[in-house]
């Protein structure tokens, strides 16, 4: 077992390996925490591995599929094992799946909410007995703007964060009254590969698609807002202060983009938000 001091907690990141998960984790470290990077194939641990020796950073790692009953089961129990406790989940893993609705395959929706949904459902819930234990903890699910409203071509991607939020807030009643708190964290674009690594629903490719001229310009769209989006970095310090707050929030906005689009879909009713993100596509 770890030699666990009082100013020494327990955090874990799913989907560690690159991108924001691998921020949080680097950000988390640094700020004293005992940092389980976990992740599907540690064969991609080698960037942060380095890091964390170079700077002498107590991060540690674990296989985790959060597809996979088992390897959630496995990890979460031998990270306890280890350390006694667990403090802090980020729910981290993730991906989008990208095409027009009637585009869609049932299989690839079931395939994006089994990672989206899912799999924050089996981790956490591999989690929460630990933290009402010990009477404390914070679970932090890394939501999206896309979780609070929709946009041309991510209907898939975006129901599954939609899902998360109703989720999380809805969980945050009934594990409060145990010293557990619940944050999401919702991003607006991010300069990672996230989107160079998005799902292309298989029908999308069709050029007799009668979507595709709506994919091509939402393309070109994407583009152009990634040239301004927000470092990684910057969620990873918004993590850090939920999670070493007194009072978290149990929403945090990342990005001057995001908090512009709330702002708008405040301001404006349904029909004129509708119609300003209606350009996008």
């Amino acid at each position: 077992m770890l030699m666990m001091t009082n100013d020494k907690k327990v955090a874990i990141v799913t989907g560690s390996s690159s991108g924001i998960g691998n921020a949080i984790v680097l950000e988390l470290a640094r700020n004293n925490f005992i940092t389980y990077g976990t992740m599907r194939n540690l064969d991609k641990i080698s960037d942060l591995k380095t890091i964390a020796d170079q700077e002498n950073l107590k991060i540690y790692f674990k296989q985790l599929d959060v597809t996979d009953d088992n390897s959630v089961k496995n990890a979460i129990n031998s990270i306890v094992e280890e350390t006694g406790r667990i403090d802090v989940l980020v729910n981290n893993a993730g991906y989008g799946l990208v095409g027009a609705f009637e585009d869609l395959s049932l299989d690839e929706v079931q395939k994006q909410f089994e990672t989206n949904v899912f799999g924050v459902i089996r981790v956490t819930q591999a989690v929460l007995p630990t933290m009402r234990k010990q009477e404390s903890g914070i679970i932090v699910n890394i939501s999206s703007g896309a979780g609070r409203f929709g946009y041309p071509t991510a209907s898939a991607y975006v129901s599954s964060k939609f899902a998360l939020e109703g989720l999380t807030e809805s969980m945050s009643y009934e594990i409060e009254p145990f010293g557990i708190r619940t944050v999401l964290i919702e991003p607006g674009v991010i300069k990672t590969n996230f989107f160079n690594s998005m799902s292309l629903a298989r029908k999308s490719k069709d050029p007799d698609s009668p979507y595709l001229q709506m994919m091509q310009v939402m393309e070109k769209s994407v583009t152009k807002m990634l040239e301004k989006g927000t470092i990684p970095q910057y969620v990873a310090k918004t993590v850090l202060e939920a999670v070493t707050s007194k009072n978290p929030k149990l929403r945090y906005l990342v990005g001057k983009d995001v908090e512009q689009w709330i702002e708008n879909k405040k301001k404006m009713s349904d029909e004129e938000f509708h119609d300003m993100m209606a350009l996008l596509g």
